[in-house]
C-alpha cells in the first residue's frame, strides 16, 4: 500500500503545508501551483473518472473563458479605469477555477488505497487548526505583518496594489471601523478577514467528522480543547455572516444526525451558549449586531452590480467594475487624507454578485446548479462524509450573497465536493 504521503503530496502540500505557503506570499494562489503536478499525474493516468456535474462545470468555465470579449467594456453606472490591473484579475481568477476542477479530477481518481478518506479529511482538519492559530495570533497581535519572499521579487507596479498586496503581503489581521473606531479583525493565514471566516466554518465541519466522528477518545479530548480556543477569534472576529453559517450548520446537524449524536450535538451546543453568556464574549456580539453599518454598503454595491449586469445579462463584464459615486455622494475617490478611499467595487460583497458582473446572470445561474445538483444527488449519503459533504454545499450557497468565493474558499469548495464523490465511490467507513 502506497504512503498516502507519497501518492498524494501534492493535496497534502497544499493542505498541510499552508502555512509554508502563506509565509512564502503564495497564499491562496498556492492552489494553482500544486495544480500543475497535479495535471501531470492526471495525463499520466487517462482514462480519467468525471464527477457528476462535471459538465455544468464545464460550461461555467467556458461562460468564464467568453466573458474575456467584454473586458474593455463599460457598462452604464461604472467608473472607467482601465488599467493592466483588470486583465490580471481576470486571469487569476480563471486559473483558480480550472486549478480547483484539476484538484477534484485530481483527487477523484486517486483510489481508497492511494489516499484513503479518513487521510484526507484530516488534512482539511490540520487546516482548521492552522486558521485557529491565524485567527489567535490575529487577536494577540494584531500588528504582526511581513514582507514575503514573492513581494520582494515582484515589481513595485504589481506589489503595490491593494488587491495583489492583500494576497502576497502576510498579516495577522485587517483593521476595520467595524463598531465606529478601529478594530482588528482576524485574517490569517488568509487573504482578508471575510475570508478567514467563511473558511473556518467549512474546514470546521471537516475537523469534527476527522477528530471527533472518526476519533477515539484522546483524539476528540483534543477536538474539545481546539474547539475552545477557536471560538475567541470566532467571537472577536466580529463576523456576522460567520456566526450565522455556525448556526445554519447546528441547526443542520440536530435536524439530520439521530439517536446519540443528537443529543451531544444538543449537550455541546447548549455548553456554548452558557460560557458565550457568562463571559465578556457575549458583549462584543452585542455590539457588533448593535452596529450593523456595513448593511448600507452591501445595499448601494449590490443594486449598482445588479443594474450593470443586466445590461451585459448573458456572458457580463469579465471582472469587476467600479460604482461610479458612493452611497452617500456622487464624488468618491483617492485623497491625500485618505489614501484607501476609492469607487466602491461591484460584485465584491458575495460571490453570486461577483458572478453577475464577471459572467452574467448565466455564469450565475451554471454555479448555483452544480452545488445545487451536489445536495441533491448525495443528500441521501448519511455517512458522517457525507453529511458533512453536503453541509458545506449548503454554506456554499448562503456565503455566496455575502462572501467571495475567491481566492481560497474555491479550492475548499471542490476539495469538499470532491470528499462527497469520493465517498460515493467507496461508501467505506474509514
Amino acid at each position: 500500500m502506497k504512503s498516502p504521503w507519497i501518492a498524494a503530496w501534492p493535496a497534502c502540500a497544499l493542505l498541510v503545508g499552508y502555512p509554508l505557503w502563506w509565509a512564502l506570499g503564495f497564499g491562496g494562489l498556492s492552489a494553482i501551483v500544486v495544480a500543475v503536478p497535479m495535471a501531470v499525474a492526471l495525463w499520466r493516468r487517462r482514462p480519467l473518472r468525471l464527477p457528476p456535474g462535471f459538465g455544468w462545470w464545464l460550461l461555467f468555465l467556458a461562460c468564464y473563458a467568453i466573458s474575456a470579449v467584454m473586458l474593455a467594456e463599460t457598462p452604464p453606472g461604472a467608473y472607467v479605469e482601465i488599467g493592466p490591473g483588470r486583465f490580471i484579475g481576470y486571469t487569476m481568477r480563471l486559473l483558480l477555477y480550472v486549478s480547483a476542477l484539476i484538484t477534484v479530477l485530481y483527487l477523484g481518481n486517486l483510489s481508497e488505497r492511494e489516499l484513503p478518506q479518513a487521510t484526507l479529511v484530516r488534512w482539511m482538519g490540520a487546516l482548521f487548526i492552522t486558521t485557529v492559530a491565524g485567527g489567535l495570533l490575529g487577536v494577540a497581535a494584531p500588528w504582526f505583518e511581513f514582507t514575503s519572499p514573492v513581494e520582494l521579487v515582484l515589481p513595485h507596479w504589481i506589489s503595490d496594489n491593494s488587491f495583489v498586496r492583500n494576497l502576497i503581503h502576510p498579516t495577522a489581521a485587517q483593521t476595520q471601523w467595524v463598531l465606529g473606531y478601529a478594530l482588528p479583525r482576524p485574517e490569517a493565514p488568509f487573504e482578508w478577514a471575510n475570508a478567514w471566516g467563511g473558511n473556518l466554518s467549512v474546514l470546521l465541519v471537516w475537523f469534527v467528522v476527522g477528530w471527533w466522528a472518526y476519533g477515539g477518545a484522546r483524539r476528540k479530548a483534543l477536538a474539545l480543547g481546539v474547539l475552545a480556543l477557536a471560538a475567541i477569534p470566532v467571537v472577536y472576529s466580529l463576523n456576522r455572516g460567520l456566526w450565522i453559517g455556525l448556526g445554519l450548520s447546528v441547526a443542520y446537524l440536530a435536524v439530520r444526525l439521530r439517536g446519540r449524536a443528537r443529543v451531544v450535538l444538543c449537550g455541546l451546543a447548549v455548553c456554548g451558549v452558557l460560557v458565550f453568556l457568562l463571559t465578556p464574549l457575549h458583549n462584543v456580539v452585542t455590539n457588533r449586531l448593535d452596529k450593523p453599518h456595513s448593511n448600507n454598503i452591501r445595499a448601494f454595491t449590490i443594486s449598482s452590480t445588479i443594474a450593470a449586469a443586466a445590461h451585459s445579462p448573458v456572458i457580463g463584464y469579465g471582472n469587476t467594475r467600479n460604482a461610479e459615486g458612493g452611497r452617500r455622494s456622487i464624488t468618491t475617490g483617492k485623497t491625500s487624507w485618505c489614501a484607501a478611499c476609492g469607487h466602491p467595487p461591484m460584485g465584491s460583497d458575495g460571490q453570486l454578485w461577483h458572478l453577475m458582473i464577471a459572467q452574467g446572470f448565466s455564469g450565475a445561474a451554471l454555479y448555483i446548479v452544480f452545488f445545487l445538483g451536489a445536495i441533491r444527488r448525495y443528500w441521501k449519503d448519511r455517512s458522517p462524509i457525507g453529511l458533512a459533504g453536503v453541509l458545506v454545499m449548503i454554506l456554499v450557497l448562503f456565503y455566496m450573497f455575502i462572501y467571495d468565493g475567491l481566492i481560497t474558499p474555491i479550492s475548499l469548495y471542490l476539495i469538499s465536493f470532491a470528499l462527497l464523490w469520493r465517498n460515493s465511490l467507496t461508501r467505506e467507513v474509514p
